[in-house]
């Protein structure tokens, strides 16, 4: 059973921060990729933040790099999303997602990714 869980997401003001979180199950996730996306209605998939198996090396977009940290917990098999400073224009449904692969390409493209979560929403006003 593959599957992928988001929680965390929630209301906040601007200037606040959020802790999502994603756990994995049903493959192997210390040899995945993992990325978070985010889209809101009338906007493109976007690519917020992403982690190599390998190295655990990192990539964010230049809106959110400095204010977010991606990590990960191989232990227990859960992906994390640090959000600090969001802004209103953060008001994105965001999604987790996994691919069974050594490395991604960065920013992450949402066709290479076979596992998605829900989504948890975020809400910054």
């Amino acid at each position: 059973h593959v599957q992928l869980v988001e929680s965390g997401g929630g209301l906040v003001q601007p200037g606040g921060s959020l802790r999502l979180s994603c756990a994995a199950s049903g493959f192997t996730f210390s040899g995945s990729c993992l990325s978070w996306f985010r889209q809101s209605p009338g906007k493109e998939l976007e690519s917020v933040a992403a982690i190599y198996s390998v190295l655990s090396a990192t990539y964010y977009a230049d809106s959110v790099k400095g204010r977010f940290t991606i990590s990960r917990d191989n232990a227990e098999n859960i992906l994390h999303l640090q959000m600090n400073s969001l802004k209103p224009e953060a008001t994105d449904m965001y999604y987790c997602a996994a691919r069974a692969f050594l490395q991604c390409r960065v920013p992450s493209v949402g066709s290479d990714f076979g596992i998605w979560g829900q989504g948890t929403q975020v809400t910054v006003s």
